[in-house]
């Protein structure tokens, strides 16, 4: 089970309610989250795109945009290096569309992630410069792609990075580090040691746009323009799980807000075939329906489809095209819970079950599932994880953390034993020889230093909220909280003592439970929970014994006395609203 935590940060919450015009639980719920002093909170609520950070304090950026105008003036033909996820493939059709519209001239190239692996490569510069081009610029991707630059480099060719990954770098017995950049004529990063740009946490499709806004800005192109980019751009932070505050918030809104009347004909197509409401499309659509089907092209086939639905002219031939990435991603869907199931198996009939870092390698898996396998384990064990699949020269992987472990220091750590590896501290890719994978287990392990506490997952509670406090009106007010997802996850609501009065089971699938809950004030509540019934029905009996569990799908007195987080919503049917709570975690706390 979790542990529950109740957030108590102190404030005098009625007073930045009233000076926001907002009610003293929203005020109580931004500064749990670090929300506090009137800039702060004036741009968390209603922030728009003019608070976002002046980009010119990043380093290199105006030399960098200097380069591209540069070669746009002398027709110089343009490298786009990207890479093959949703990141990769916004940020690169985001400056596409830029250059273009500069008159320049672009060609956009992505590494294959089955036979090349992630970043540029000497493939992409030999093509680039086969067709003309003389200046190569990274997407997300680039900070360690020291051979390709030095080959282009070698061939004549500048090169411009723009990237948001980890820089690399070498640490001295002393703990002192030496860090390690490419030899790029510009490198834009505010990861960099001495980039002086205030938010560190943009996507590579942010940096991108960072970028775009002094390239714009130089030739006076219309704001408006450029705002435009910021559908492409809030899809690539969410999808690439950015954390969503600071100026990642303001994107993410907007964008969320341009999806709704987007002009960009794949798109329309893509929310069409997956049967999305425009007008009520949030972070979590693009999370897990939007990005998942840009991703499921460099995943399962080629990333180029992708490139092509985003820029379609057709209407007829983009619902083709957003019909084949549906199909793409349901097909990857079926393929990861088989991979799923078979990691779990091995974890669980092995001695990998008591490592502390899960390292599990997988037979006849596609290699491109690795990454969202190893989520999925890390989700059940709340343990870092990696999943490893075997290709032609070893075996690949890919991994995700928890908050309490920096992923990629611990790879640095054991570089000796790796081929190419990069990432962030929650997530890594890295390749090896297949006898050096026991070495990595014992390694990573020995040198880590989590204990038993850092694997029990942290429920926050956000405010104790009694069932009355629930309006409609307070529901619609949570939405001024928005966009949620990572670093801004929704807020999470509890209660110690609900009798569960009622309960059933409902869907096609059999998977919603429906209950009436009655709190200790006496006030009634439907409630609905989309997690796993019989784990639920068992914790009951366990609890309240067999007789309170049937008695509790019957409808009548059961007794069973619970505590609940919980998240209100409203239930609209037939024209006719109620407000309900989705519970996400349950106990039973003794009277």
């Amino acid at each position: 089970m979790e542990k529950w935590i109740l957030s108590q940060k102190k404030a005098d919450f009625n007073a930045i309610g009233q000076k926001y015009r907002i009610s003293p639980v929203l005020a109580r719920i931004m500064v749990n989250r670090g929300v506090t002093g009137d800039e702060e909170i004036q741009t968390y609520l209603y922030g728009k795109e003019s608070d976002m950070h002046d980009p010119r304090s990043m380093k290199d950026i105006v030399k960098a945009a200097e380069i591209i105008l540069d070669a746009i003036r002398n027709d110089v033909s343009i490298a786009i290096s990207t890479d093959f996820d949703n990141d990769g493939l916004l940020s690169g059709h985001s400056l596409d569309t830029a250059i273009k519209r500069l008159g320049g001239k672009a060609f956009i190239y992505a590494p294959d992630r089955v036979s090349e692996g992630y970043g540029m490569n000497r493939r992409i510069v030999d093509e680039a410069y086969e067709a003309g081009c003389r200046l190569i610029v990274t997407c997300d991707n680039g900070i360690a792609a020291f051979d390709a630059i030095a080959y282009a480099k070698e061939k004549g060719m500048k090169v411009v990075v723009t990237d948001h990954h980890e820089v690399g770098f070498e640490e001295a017995e002393d703990g002192t580090r030496t860090f390690i950049l490419p030899k790029a004529d510009a490198i834009v990063n505010p990861k960099q040691e001495d980039c002086k740009y205030p938010f560190k946490g943009l996507c590579g499709a942010g940096v991108a746009y960072k970028l775009i806004q002094i390239l714009y800005e130089e030739m006076g192109v219309p704001k408006q323009e450029l705002y435009g980019l910021l559908e492409y751009t809030a899809i690539a932070t969410v999808a690439d799980v950015m954390d969503l505050v600071d100026e990642n918030r303001i994107i993410v809104k907007r964008g969320l807000e341009l999806l709704k009347d987007t002009n960009n004909i794949g798109l329309k197509a893509l929310i069409e075939v997956n049967k999305l409401n425009k007008d009520r499309i949030s972070a979590y659509h693009i999370g897990f329906v939007i990005g998942p089907c840009f991703n499921a092209a460099g995943r399962l086939e080629t990333v180029q489809v992708a490139f092509d639905l985003l820029q379609a002219k057709n209407e007829a031939e983009a619902m083709v095209m957003a019909e084949d990435l549906k199909a793409l991603n349901d097909s990857r869907k079926d393929m990861t819970l088989k991979g799923v199931e078979q990691a779990i198996e091995k974890i669980e009939t092995s001695s990998l079950k008591d490592d502390k870092i899960l390292l599990v390698k997988l037979d006849h898996t596609h290699e491109s599932l690795a990454g969202i396998i190893a989520g999925r384990i890390r989700e059940r064990y709340h343990k870092p994880s990696f999943v490893f699949v075997d290709v032609e020269e070893g075996i690949k992987g890919s991994g995700r953390s928890i908050e309490a472990y920096n992923m990629f220091e611990g790879l640095i750590k054991c570089k000796e034993l790796l081929g190419r590896f990069g990432g962030h501290p929650m997530a890594a890719g890295l390749s090896l020889p297949a006898e050096n994978l026991d070495a990595l287990r014992k390694k990573l392990n020995e040198e880590t230093t989590l204990t038993e506490q850092d694997f029990i997952p942290i429920v926050r509670i956000d405010v104790p909220l009694p069932f009355s406090y629930i309006t409609e009106e307070f529901v619609e007010e949570l939405e001024l909280l928005e966009p949620f997802g990572k670093g801004n996850s929704k807020p999470i609501f509890a209660g110690q003592h609900f009798n569960v009065h009622s309960a059933k089971v409902l869907g096609k699938n059999q998977n919603v439970l429906k209950m009436v809950l009655v709190s200790d004030e006496g006030c009634p509540m439907e409630a609905l929970y989309f997690g796993d019934i019989e784990a639920f029905n068992q914790f009951v009996e366990a609890e309240y014994g067999e007789n309170a569990v049937r008695n509790m799908y019957q409808g009548r007195n059961s007794q069973v006395d619970l505590a609940f987080t919980f998240y209100p919503s409203i239930n609209e049917y037939m024209g006719r609203k109620t407000v309900q709570v989705i519970v996400q975690n349950y106990c039973r706390i003794k009277r």
